[in-house]
């Protein structure tokens, strides 16, 4: 059964002239300053004009600053009587652990592992890659190989600049990976933790921080600026919008089991819980994944 993300939050946002029914909210880990919240909510929100951030217990305005968030209700009022403000209705993809054995994703672990070397979220390095021992280290795709055909849409290909030829989407590309600890990947696929490149590359944990990641900041190794092959920012932006849209916004989407033990009947699970067909599809795309998705390169995109 699905677990909701709105439980345990101590933040929670409201238009003023309804005080009684939140937007949204949070669960406030000591990572997210005042900032951090502006830009989240500059996400969250449609306004047509400037607007403000109160503290209620206070009635203080938010200015953007790296003092840590405080827990509590915030109201957000428009300083234009003829403006508006209205929760942001831009769709949030649903992610299956991205777990795929295909010839292409044997290519995109080999590069990635190459690479990092390590949990590029905890720090942890792998002792055994001489011995090719890569055991409770994964792979991530940051946007996932389950929506090839989203990617393809949405121009995230204009983004990889090493893919191998007209024919190649760029999502098996090493710019498009992490490698993670087997538990972070979990959290990383299900929008639990983020990454913000506009933050200095820091973690925010959106959940309960049961393994200590909030705050932590990505390894250089794996970032943009460190060479061709480095993850590229842009996907880290995308990957940290969906997070704050899927905990953030209203109630916060579906959180879906992943473990399914032998004999359990998973797409029974799947068919009686929230959102079945776009879970099935990105479930049944990952199994017939080597196939893969015709490329056209977009006329302003080189290929």
């Amino acid at each position: 059964m699905p677990s909701t993300r709105a439980g345990g939050r101590n933040v929670h946002f409201y238009l003023f002239s309804e005080p009684d029914k939140p937007l949204g909210g949070m669960i406030l880990n000591p990572s997210v300053s005042k900032k951090n919240f502006l830009s989240m909510l500059d996400i969250l929100i449609v306004a047509t004009g400037p607007y403000r951030v109160t503290l209620r217990s206070t009635r203080e305005d938010l200015v953007p600053t790296d003092d840590a968030l405080q827990p509590g209700q915030y109201d957000l009022r428009p300083y234009s009587r003829t403006d508006t403000i209205s929760i942001n209705d831009e769709h949030c993809i649903i992610r299956t652990l991205s777990r795929t054995k295909t010839g292409r994703n044997d290519f995109f672990r080999d590069r990635v592992r190459d690479r990092d070397k390590k949990c590029v979220i905890t720090g942890t390095c792998n002792r055994r890659p001489d011995i090719d021992g890569w055991t409770g280290f994964e792979t991530a795709h940051i946007c996932p190989v389950s929506h090839e055909e989203y990617f393809v849409r949405n121009g995230f290909s204009r983004w990889i600049t090493n893919r191998t030829g007209p024919g190649d989407t760029g999502i098996n590309s090493v710019q498009n990976g992490l490698l993670m600890l087997a538990h972070i990947h979990e959290l990383f696929d299900s929008f639990d933790i983020s990454i913000n490149p506009d933050d200095g590359f820091k973690i925010t944990c959106f959940m309960g921080d049961s393994f200590g990641v909030d705050g932590r900041i990505l390894d250089r190794v794996c970032q943009e600026d460190s060479g061709e092959e480095g993850a590229r920012d842009e996907l880290l932006r995308w990957h940290f919008r969906q997070a704050v849209l899927t905990n953030m916004r209203r109630d916060g989407e579906p959180s879906f089991e992943m473990d399914f033990p032998p004999g359990s009947d998973m797409m029974g699970e799947i068919l009686s819980g929230p959102k079945p067909a776009e879970r099935m599809e990105a479930e049944l795309f990952l199994r017939l994944h080597g196939i893969g998705v015709p490329y056209e390169a977009r006329p302003d995109e080189p290929s």
